[in-house]
């Protein structure tokens, strides 16, 4: 498929020589999804609907846009998951004997064969784009998130791995008397892979031991067990995450991989934390998976999206992206980075912690013991001819004036802040000291965001009480959309959580154009500075809102917990 393709989209003009003669050299990316994938990051040009209709026309078989067509529809029951998996091919429908599969390779024969012999039926191929392909598998399949957690059962649980090398000391602290502890916190862990959580809470009381997920950035309990076994609970998490079990007085921070499979594993960010009645732990699930995304799957609108796109373009310039923790800011810049890394560009990040690895990027953890700080990390950086800087945090003076220096000095930064919005963001930089001017001539773009819940498509049911259109405009609603509007709100099933399956982004995005920079030289307040950038036609956080809420993404309610501050 490959030569063909290339020789294709070379051919038409959508991909030039050189490229083509570096892509037809990769190794890593050989096969369907990741070719397709590597493909449209590598070449600006070329995009994966031009490449599913170049595919069609080359193999003479149907173009089809999977967005279009409904999948619940689709009897989960009948479907194959380990071929589906295996080939990477989706079976949409059958008319007669023939049963047509949506694919992003149509050389695949021997899927062809497999899902024939699978089925009785006669195959036949239908191109389709690589990340709707990808997208629809997993929201058939999502009762395991495309983890694998399916091979699992309860009673194999034990045979999890966890990558540690243990001293004698741990070793000797799991007795056999453990083993059922062991495969209870293996149960726990993989439940909230299932469940989508983002962080663990393990949490001691005087008459009552708690674990709680974070879901959706909603904490709710899960379990309640026995509190004498607070003491070994801590421990068990403690070994696995390489912390010394016999401090308990105090705090500590570790990792754990855990390997759920030969071929997935899911790293945790763990911290342990001294309390009057023994000692809780808090556990992050760092997933890799998050930061390959891609744009357009984040929840930015069109022209959020280009604004985003146009500044990462630039050779030099600084990026903020800023919002309060969990507000998914991390997502958003790891995003970029994945745009922009390419072998032609020396990209160093330093970040506290590092929650994700990223291949082709030098990943600094600070370590403020050790005097590794932001500030000095940036200045090392500097050092070593960097094309792209991201600094997990402009926290002070110092960093804030070495970040701005580097932006204006050829360099693209990338960084975050704790600012309610984008217009704060500027009045937080010249109340630490940053002089206006150095501010208007450096940054280039700036990005407030939050994470509202998905109303569960399952569910949801429109509102039985529409509030009046006086009270929806003082919300923020404008009055054309309020034509044909329809309110929804959650109800809650067996395939969500309390009405709510997901997260979509909220964004506030601001570029500085010349009346912004000239009202920041000006020291305009950042009441003043949101207002102009309203004139000039950005959304903020509330109006981004309403959109999802126009959209039947997500309800007012929550468009209301997530905006007001």
């Amino acid at each position: 498929m490959q030569k063909n393709l290339i020789h294709s989209l070379t051919s038409s003009g959508q991909l030039n020589a050189v490229l083509a003669d570096k892509i037809s050299q990769m190794e890593d990316v050989k096969t369907g999804i990741d070719f397709i994938q590597a493909l449209c990051r590598l070449n600006d040009h070329t995009n994966e609907q031009q490449i599913a209709e170049s595919l069609s026309r080359l193999h003479q078989v149907p173009y089809c846009d999977i967005s279009q067509i409904d999948l619940s529809q689709i009897n989960k029951e009948k479907l194959n998951e380990k071929l589906i998996h295996k080939h990477q091919c989706l079976p949409l429908f059958t008319r007669g004997r023939i049963q047509f599969l949506a694919t992003v390779n149509p050389q695949n024969y021997a899927a062809l064969e497999d899902f024939q012999f699978s089925t009785g039926f006669s195959a036949d191929f239908i191109c389709v784009e690589a990340s709707q392909l990808h997208k629809a598998i997993d929201s058939i399949f999502d009762h395991d998130d495309g983890l694998g957690l399916s091979d699992f059962d309860e009673e194999e649980l034990i045979g999890v791995e966890v990558t540690e090398e243990k001293s004698q000391d741990e070793k000797d602290a799991e007795d056999k008397d453990d083993a059922p502890i062991v495969v209870y916190i293996n149960k726990i862990l993989l439940d909230a892979i299932k469940k989508g959580a983002s962080d663990l809470h393990f949490e001691p009381y005087e008459y009552k031991y708690r674990i709680r997920f974070r879901i959706d950035g909603v904490l709710q309990e899960v379990a309640s067990p026995p509190v004498n076994l607070s003491s070994r609970l801590a421990a068990r998490l403690k070994v696995m995450s390489r912390l010394d079990i016999a401090e308990k007085r105090k705090p500590q921070d570790g990792r754990i991989k855990l390997k759920i499979s030969k071929k997935k594993s899911i790293d945790f960010r763990v911290s342990s934390l001294p309390t009057m009645w023994g000692e809780k732990i808090v556990m992050r699930i760092l997933d890799s998976s998050s930061a390959m995304l891609g744009i357009d799957v984040l929840g930015y609108e069109e022209e959020q999206k280009q604004h985003y796109l146009s500044a990462l373009e630039q050779p030099q310039g600084m990026i903020l992206v800023t919002g309060p923790t969990g507000s998914g800011k991390t997502v958003s810049l790891y995003t970029g980075l994945n745009i922009l890394n390419t072998e032609e560009r020396n990209i160093s990040t330093a970040e506290d912690p590092v929650e994700i690895n990223l291949e082709g990027i030098n990943q600094v953890q600070i370590n403020v013991r050790a005097d590794l700080t932001f500030a000095n990390a940036l200045r090392s950086f500097l050092r070593q001819d960097p094309d792209i800087v991201m600094v997990g945090e402009i926290r002070d003076l110092e960093t804030a004036e070495i970040a701005i220096k580097a932006a204006q000095t050829g360099h693209l930064v990338m960084s975050t802040l704790h600012t309610n919005s984008a217009a704060e963001t500027l009045t937080r930089l010249i109340n630490m000291g940053v002089p206006a001017f150095n501010i208007a001539s450096s940054v280039s773009l700036i990005i407030a965001q939050r994470l509202a819940r998905r109303l569960c498509k399952h569910c949801k049911v429109p509102e039985d009480i529409v509030p009046p259109q006086q009270e929806l405009i003082d919300f923020g609603f404008k009055p054309e959309q309020l034509q044909g509007l329809t309110l929804y709100k959650p109800v809650g099933c067996d395939l969500c959580s309390m009405g709510y399956k997901g997260r979509v982004g909220i964004y506030e995005v601001m570029p500085i154009t010349p009346a912004i920079g000239k009202m920041i030289m000006e020291h305009g307040n950042s009441i003043q500075i949101a207002e102009k950038a309203t004139e000039e036609g950005v959304d903020n956080l509330r109006m981004s809102g309403i959109r999802k809420v126009v959209q039947g993404m997500t309800s007012l309610a929550e468009v209301a917990r997530v905006t007001n501050h």
